[in-house]
Order: structure tokens, then C-alpha cells, then sequence
């Protein structure tokens, strides 16, 4: 290839302007079509993000110009979309999470095996300055030998009249398939690969009753738990305890927290590329404040990660391999829940190359 990548973005929802608004301003790329059912949200974001084309999905698979599809799509159509798009010849960056079982995960690695295409998945925020920052620590040691975890998210549930309540509370959803990615994949950087997992789950309002849309009045019930408790083990013997709930009346998000032999580590919240850590070491009477260094960029930085890497011919960070680890240890959880009993986790997370310090997404390497 020669030139900027060709981008083409299948969904044009909420969040393709987070996307696109980075998107567009990395030199290495290039959006060239935007695409979704609805053609005429896709005609919208193109003209506001200066993008020469827009149309139906089949128009950005068939686009000769466009190397990688970015696939915002609903959580139910993310693995068809994906599929679809490598076997036209696509690379592939997908929303998390990657599909919404384990046979659908495993069915897009071996067809990436197979096209000899690319897939990455976010959350991409652990390739931003706070996690990165976090990773330098823990490997050099900092705070000795990592050995538990803790993350919190806490919040008051999707209100009545959100727009895609329904859509929150189907399967593929609920605060661990929507949240449950960024605090996960934080974890496997810090802690390394899942083993196990033993969960609990509760829905505090099971009937809701929609207040917006064309079906206004209509009740719902909550298919997925909105309040997800989990221990889990790791491969490297370490543990972690996780909440993450819609039931709460208070707001506590973004912790997350590592204890080594030598000290504890606070990591900034796994779901923006940015923020101070502190770091507590066992003479320390108080925390010391550790500003993060690295990229901050925002959403899409995986999908420059991916552009880069195969022009490079290296492994790409974000890869499927680790998000598919991810939908493993949340499709155990679920188990562990539905089954009352610990469920072990069979994958493992490959180990990711640190992204460097003076790493910028701004400047043109090609």
C-alpha cells in the first residue's frame, strides 16, 4: 500500500463522533466511505466529518479503496458485520465486545486465520498514556510482585427514558457485556490471564417500562443482570474482586487498583486513555502522584494501531486474541451466575508489546 490507509466506518450511531473525530485527524489514515442501515444518519456524519461517500454496509465491504472497516454496529450484528467484512478483504476494528458467545469469537479468529486478515477489538484505552503508564510500573517492578486486584463501577442504571434502553438490557449487554470489557482488559495488562472466575448477579428492577420511541408504554424485562459481582483467579496465581452495577444510587466509577508485594498502584479509569496514577509503596506514609506519559489520542487509536502494524508486519496490541480472552471470562461469569459455581476460563490473553513513550498518533509514518 502506499498512502494513507483507507478507512471505511459501518454504523453511524452515537459513537462513530468519538471515533471519527480522532479518525479523521490521524495522517496514517484515510476515512473514505461511512455506512449504515439507516443511509441517511451516514449522509449526516460524512458531510459533518468531510468524508466523500456514504451509503449501505455492501457499499463500504465492496469499496476497493478501503483497507480497514471499523464496525460500530449494534453488540448483535458485531461478529456478522466482522465476518463480512474479512472475507471481502478487509482488515477489521470492532466495537467491543467481539461477538456474544464463544463459538462467534472463535469463528472470526479462524477466518482471520484463513483471509490472513486482521481483527482488533476495544476497548483501545489501555493503548493511551494511564494504562501504559500503569503497565511501565508493574513491569519494572515497582511495586514488587503483582497480587490482587480490585475494580469498581458503580452507577445508577439507564433511565427509563434512555434511548436504547431495550438494546442495555438484551443479552450482550447489561453493566458487564457493556462496561465489563474496559475493567477486564485493564486486569489481564496488570494481572495477566484469567483462570477462573466464581459470580453473582442481581436485577434490582426487572419489568421497566419504556418512555421514549415508537413503543412508548410498553414494558421489558431485563434479560442480562444489572448488578455483576466477581472473584477471579489468574494463570500467574494472582486474584481480583470486581463490582459492576446500574443498582447503584451513587456514581463510583473508574477504580481500579493493583497490590504488589512492595506497594499498591491506582490506575486511571480504563475507560478514557488519560489520567495520574498514585503509588503507594510500603514506607510511603502517603501516595505518591505519578502523572501519566504516553499517547492520549482517544477512540480509534487501535485501528491506527492495526494500520501501522500490518505495514510493519508486526502483531497489532488490541488484538482479537485478547478480546476474545475477554468474552471467554465474561461468557464464564455469566455461567458462573446462571450455575451458582466457580467456571474456568480455557483461553489465555497474549502478552501485548508496550506502546512507547514518545509514541504519536499525529504524526505521519507513511
Amino acid at each position: 500500500m502506499s498512502g494513507p490507509t483507507g478507512v471505511g466506518v459501518i454504523g453511524a450511531g452515537r459513537i462513530s463522533g468519538q471515533y471519527l473525530d480522532n479518525l479523521t485527524s490521524f495522517p496514517d489514515l484515510e476515512v473514505r466511505i461511512i455506512a449504515d442501515l439507516f443511509e441517511d444518519k451516514a449522509a449526516e456524519q460524512a458531510k459533518a466529518y468531510g468524508v466523500a461517500e456514504w451509503g449501505p454496509p455492501e457499499r463500504a465491504l465492496a469499496h476497493p479503496d478501503v483497507d480497514i472497516i471499523v464496525n460500530l454496529t449494534i453488540p448483535a450484528a458485531h461478529a456478522e458485520v466482522s465476518l463480512a467484512a474479512m472475507r471481502a478483504g478487509k482488515h477489521v476494528w470492532s466495537e467491543k465486545p467481539l461477538a456474544l458467545d464463544r463459538a462467534s469469537g472463535r469463528e472470526l479468529l479462524e477466518t482471520a486465520a484463513a483471509t490472513g486478515r486482521r481483527i482488533g477489538c476495544a476497548p483501545d484505552t489501555f493503548l493511551g498514556a494511564g494504562l501504559q503508564t500503569a503497565r511501565r510500573i508493574i513491569d519494572r517492578g515497582d511495586i514488587g510482585q503483582p497480587l490482587t486486584g480490585l475494580t469498581l463501577f458503580e452507577v445508577p442504571g439507564p433511565v427509563d427514558d434512555h434511548p436504547n434502553l431495550e438494546v442495555l438490557l438484551s443479552r450482550g449487554a447489561g453493566p458487564l457485556w457493556d462496561m465489563g470489557p474496559y475493567y477486564l482488559t485493564a486486569l489481564t495488562q496488570s494481572l495477566g490471564s484469567f483462570r477462573s472466575v466464581v459470580a453473582l448477579g442481581r436485577t434490582a428492577r426487572p419489568v421497566r417500562t419504556l418512555l421514549t420511541g415508537a413503543r412508548t408504554g410498553e414494558q421489558i424485562t431485563a434479560a442480562v443482570p444489572t448488578h455483576v459481582t466477581f472473584l477471579a483467579e489468574f494463570v500467574e496465581g494472582g486474584a481480583s474482586t470486581s463490582v459492576l452495577s446500574w443498582d447503584s444510587p451513587h456514581r463510583r466509577v473508574g477504580h481500579v487498583e493493583i497490590v504488589g508485594t512492595e506497594g499498591t498502584l491506582t490506575i486511571p479509569d480504563p475507560n478514557h486513555f488519560d489520567g495520574d496514577l498514585t503509588i503507594r509503596r510500603k514506607s510511603d506514609s502517603e501516595p505518591t502522584l505519578v502523572p501519566a506519559t504516553g499517547p492520549i489520542a482517544g477512540r480509534g487509536l487501535g485501528t491506527l494501531d492495526i494500520a501501522r502494524a500490518a505495514r510493519a508486519g508486526v502483531p497489532h496490541r488490541a488484538s482479537g486474541e485478547l478480546a476474545y480472552h475477554v468474552l471467554d471470562t465474561m461468557a464464564a461469569i455469566t455461567e458462573s451466575i446462571e450455575r451458582g459455581a466457580p467456571v474456568a476460563v480455557r483461553s489465555r490473553a497474549p502478552r501485548t508489546e508496550p506502546i512507547p513513550e514518545d509514541y504519536d498518533p499525529y504524526a505521519r509514518t507513511i
